[in-house]
């Protein structure tokens, strides 16, 4: 096997063990842990009657919340067959097209087809970043756009103890981040570092216009809570000092 097919199936099977710590977690309209949400950025236009495709749909939360905007068809791609299950549990009243494979595959969806592809807390997990922008850029009508959020990439190198956050790491070196017992469950899982700007010039080079960066502040209702000193990965503390997620929107001109 190719590193990148043991890494994707050492993911996809921590990602079946994991999946039900994440059932309706990261999902719109949140952009993930401690983010603002689509109410605060109004970064999808109208809705209804649009072809969405959610890139990582876990637990089927976004696409049944664009369901619930009157989108016109559902289309999805995970590769977890445990999150498949659960996201069809969730969308079991709503005509979808879910498939279990991994973003960076082609596995024939249709091409200059979609208003809307986004992904929410989950294009991280690529192991082709590259080849995952441009399978998406080729999935879009042309004017549609791409809209995703993941950990801010310097959040990965942050640590903080006692309250105080330093650098562990090289933020230079897009290395690999392990995780040898993710969520308690014993199972092995990994994602590629990535600099802000490998995020960027990927776009640019699949084709995308960048139309928004967002490094997010805490939702407006959390921006005045004293927050209680925390050292966890994601805390309220850590989010107020510094931006847990980064959001992204890009068009195909």
């Amino acid at each position: 096997m190719k590193l990148t097919e043991e890494l994707l199936e050492k993911n996809r099977s921590g990602w079946n063990a994991v999946a039900h710590h994440f059932n309706g977690q990261d999902a719109l309209p949140g952009y993930g842990p401690y983010a603002q949400s689509e109410e605060e950025l109004q970064l999808f236009g109208e809705i209804a009657s649009k072809k969405v495709l959610d890139i990582g749909f876990g637990s089927g939360h976004s696409l049944k919340y664009m369901a619930e905007k009157g989108a016109a068809e559902l289309w999805g791609v995970d590769f977890s067959e445990e999150q498949k299950g659960i996201a069809e549990i969730t969308l079991q009243d709503h005509l979808t097209h879910l498939f279990c494979a991994p973003m960076e595959t082609e596995i024939g969806l249709p091409k200059a087809y979609f208003d809307y592809v986004y992904s929410i807390y989950a294009i991280g997990w690529t192991t082709d970043l590259p080849a995952t922008f441009q399978l998406i850029y080729s999935y879009l009508k042309v004017g549609g756009s791409f809209i995703f959020s993941w950990d801010h990439p310097l959040y990965p190198h942050m640590k903080s103890e006692d309250g105080r956050f330093y650098l562990d790491a090289s933020y230079q070196e897009e290395g690999m981040l392990q995780f040898d017992n993710f969520k308690g469950e014993n199972k092995p899982m990994a994602f590629q570092r990535r600099k802000m700007s490998t995020y960027l010039n990927a776009l640019i080079t699949a084709g995308f216009t960048i139309e928004r960066v967002i490094e997010s502040d805490v939702p407006a209702d959390l921006k005045d809570v004293k927050a209680e000193q925390s050292d966890g990965y994601y805390s309220l503390y850590k989010a107020q000092r510094f931006p847990a997620a980064m959001i992204i929107k890009a068009v195909k001109k």
